[in-house]
């Protein structure tokens, strides 16, 4: 509102019924904006949170290996008995 039509940051904030400083808060934010991700919803998410997710994945992922890997040395040491 502020940026596309021309509304001052006060009229923009009391038409969201909001905190003016909100608003001047969310233009800085957009300006510092380098990456084009500033306000991305709709799931979009930063490298560093991409790299978390595939970290976490990979995480469950070697921890299902091992506990498969546990049970195949329980059964393989009680056929040896």
């Amino acid at each position: 509102m502020v940026l596309e039509q021309q509304y001052t940051r006060a009229e923009a904030a009391r038409s969201l019924e909001l905190n003016p400083n909100l608003i001047t808060r969310w233009i800085k934010e957009h300006e510092q904006d380098n990456d084009g991700q500033a306000f991305r919803g709709n799931g979009k998410l930063t490298p560093e949170q991409e790299e978390i997710r595939a970290l976490k994945a990979k995480v469950r992922q070697l921890e299902m290996e091992k506990n498969i890997l546990k049970e195949a040395t329980v059964f393989f040491a009680k056929e040896i008995k």
